[in-house]
């Protein structure tokens, strides 16, 4: 194998699990919530066992996907704050999406993109969370006032069309940068991949281990 055919690691199986139950909550969350939302979508019911479950099961889903995202957060906090090398390479956005992306700076293990992508979810995630309790019938809507639930439900679809579309946003970008996909399912990425896209990143895991 040559150099550059080489695996590295990016994630470890306990974070690719962790992402991909993160994934399947999220998709029953935006299932079972675009199913309340309106009528055009409440065949999606039948994914859930109808309308009543469909409500029922909604916000316990919404509460275990809120503790497993946030686990996977705090795993990728470090990664995730934005340096001036991260400016720099936004700067060449549109040349990369031409795919002219010689002399770029070297980035850490996640892109600017990525990087707000992260920050947009964490924001996101804690408001769906916060205005799920506030309308959550029969045990928490009634403690408070119906003004207060009114608005809690329009920051709760709010906040549900950001992430959503974020996270559209986000598949599109791993299918279009060939190999993200396969750090996410097998955990690892060639070193050329590695080097290319993520170069300083590289540099300190290549460092790490002697390499």
């Amino acid at each position: 194998m040559s150099h550059s055919a080489k695996l590295v690691t990016r994630y470890t199986a306990p974070e690719r699990v962790n992402h991909w139950f993160v994934t399947i909550t999220f998709v029953m969350l935006a299932f079972s919530g675009l199913a309340l939302f309106h009528p055009a979508f409440f065949f999606l019911t039948n994914l859930f066992g109808g309308g009543p479950w469909t409500r029922i099961l909604h916000p316990f889903i919404g509460v275990v996907m809120f503790v497993s995202f946030m686990a996977f957060a705090l795993r990728m906090l470090k990664y995730n704050h934005i340096t001036p090398a991260d400016k720099q390479w936004l700067a060449r956005l549109p040349d990369i999406v031409r795919n002219h992306d010689d002399n770029l700076p070297e980035i850490g293990k996640y892109n600017i993109g990525q990087k707000y992508l992260f920050w947009t979810l964490i924001i996101t995630i804690v408001l769906l969370l916060i205005s799920g309790i506030v309308i959550w019938q029969p045990y928490f809507a009634p403690k408070f006032s119906i003004d207060m639930v009114r608005l809690a439900v329009l920051v709760h679809a709010f906040a549900a069309f950001v992430a959503i579309a974020s996270i559209m946003v986000h598949v599109s970008a791993a299918i279009w940068v060939k190999g993200s996909v396969r750090a996410m399912t097998r955990g690892t990425v060639t070193a050329a991949w590695a080097r290319h896209h993520h170069g300083q990143w590289y540099k300190e895991i290549a460092k790490g281990s002697g390499k």
